[in-house]
């Protein structure tokens, strides 16, 4: 049975995606659909910085209509920016209840504990595990998208 997973690195200013299609018969290894980013301008208002995360959302899902939905949880360093993050999450999860997409949630520390076997792993080692995952030549860039595909490769290992 194929199943297409969206892992989601949520940001306000730079949010990653990354989009899988996992196969559940075999040894197959996950393959890439497609990964990116979602933008918002730093000197935008708020409102509309998630009204565009909003709506590229919606897009997002409908082009490609995942089974499933992975979002790294939030983790806590600057509380401004981890209130603007929080915006943004919510927003996540109101587009993914309007389409009626189950989700998933995991640390930092269990993205890196699926992709590396090592919880305390470093950034690049978590994107040189992604692109050998899914036997990419390159690490995707930028960083966000690598980074969504790493929480979608977390929510299929974790099946």
């Amino acid at each position: 049975m194929e199943k297409r997973v969206l892992g989601l690195d949520p940001g306000l200013a730079i949010l990653g995606f990354g989009i899988i299609l996992g196969r559940d018969e075999g040894n197959h290894a996950p393959t890439l659909l497609d990964f990116g980013v979602i933008q918002t301008p730093a000197h935008t208002e708020m409102g509309d910085r998630l009204c565009t995360i909003y709506d590229d959302l919606h897009t997002l899902l409908n082009e490609w209509q995942p089974d499933l939905v992975a979002i790294e949880k939030l983790f806590f360093y600057r509380m401004g920016n981890t209130i603007a993050v929080a915006q943004a999450r919510g927003v996540l999860m109101l587009v993914l209840a309007q389409h009626k997409v189950p989700f998933v949630e995991f640390t930092p520390a269990q993205i890196k504990q699926a992709l590396t076997g090592y919880g305390g792993a470093d950034k690049q080692e978590v994107q040189q595990a992604v692109a050998r995952e899914l036997n990419l030549d390159a690490i995707p860039r930028p960083d966000d998208a690598a980074d969504g595909l790493a929480v979608a490769l977390t929510a299929w290992f974790q099946r």
